[in-house]
């Protein structure tokens, strides 16, 4: 396995915390380390958590940082190689060959070809990132799919022949982890597993993402999206919701809407979900702080 000391001008963990921190994303050392060793061992990052932490967000910082185009391909339950890799576009092809009567027509060339994600990857004319999400929402069969072409980046189109990366893409995969993966798949990953953020790191979160927030907002509104996570939510706020809750009340405090009324009635920007909404109803007034400075 290729080691790369210094990647597009990264030399350390460090290095990589101030590229993410300078592409406003704000992670803490241990998951600079981990991306940090992914890309100089050439090896993907998988990336765990809980939804809402940042995982996806993440791959896109470190594809701004490493200037690479971010290829996404979202898993899904039912998800085939077909949709990943590429599918022929059968409406144009017959198109085609009634156009041309009796004259040839080539159907299998890259005109009538639609490439998916996979395919994307291997042949952007610059090394791009690929992300890989939610893979915990397909299929063992897809996942092991997956594993074959991380292996070695190849894809095979009968009718036309192999192609191969003149460089293998750097690789990100995030999972909820509402399933284990495979074994063999997380033995070629470097591993990460990505936590709510401590209450002072979301809030400079907060700030760094929300211009019109004041420092008072930005702490209360994390004291009390960690009260809501210690509930027994279905849908938990991620770091998201925490800054859009603290963008929302901001915007309708300057409307005139007093604290803490207005944290209440932009609710529904960091709760989504009825019974969640309902559950904490009667809630809201322990959790809520009583005023912003």
């Amino acid at each position: 396995m290729p080691v790369q000391a210094t990647i597009a001008g990264i030399a350390s963990p460090q290095d990589l915390q101030r590229a993410l921190s300078g592409a406003q994303y704000l992670a803490g050392e241990d998951l600079a380390t981990a991306a940090y060793l992914a890309l100089a061992l050439g090896k993907p990052l998988l990336l765990e958590g809980a939804p809402g932490v940042g995982k996806t967000e993440a791959a896109k910082a470190i594809g701004s940082v490493l200037a690479r185009q971010v290829i996404r391909l979202q898993c899904y339950e039912g998800i085939d190689a077909a949709a990943a890799l590429y599918e022929w576009n059968y409406p144009r092809q017959m198109l085609a060959i009634r156009q041309a009567g009796e004259a040839y027509v080539n159907v299998y060339s890259d005109d009538y070809l639609l490439a998916r994600p996979l395919l994307e990857a291997l042949r952007a004319p610059d090394q791009s990132l690929l992300l890989i999400d939610e893979i915990d929402r397909s299929d063992h069969e897809f996942e092991a799919f997956l594993l074959e072409f991380l292996s070695d980046f190849t894809i095979s189109i009968p009718e036309t022949g192999t192609v191969r990366a003149a460089r293998a893409p750097v690789v990100v995969l995030t999972s909820n982890r509402t399933r284990d993966l495979h074994e063999a798949l997380r033995r070629r990953c470097v591993y990460h597993w990505i936590d709510y953020p401590d209450p002072a790191l979301e809030a400079a979160i907060v700030m760094a993402r929300a211009s019109t927030v004041a420092q008072a907002t930005a702490d209360a509104v994390v004291a009390s999206v960690n009260l809501m996570r210690a509930e027994p939510l279905t849908k938990p706020p991620g770091v998201a919701e925490t800054v859009e809750w603290a963008e929302a009340a901001t915007l309708l405090n300057s409307q005139g809407h007093p604290w803490p009324l207005a944290f209440r009635q932009a609710i529904g920007v960091v709760l989504k979900d009825q019974d969640d909404l309902t559950y904490m109803a009667p809630r809201l007034d322990a959790i809520l702080p009583a005023e912003v400075a």
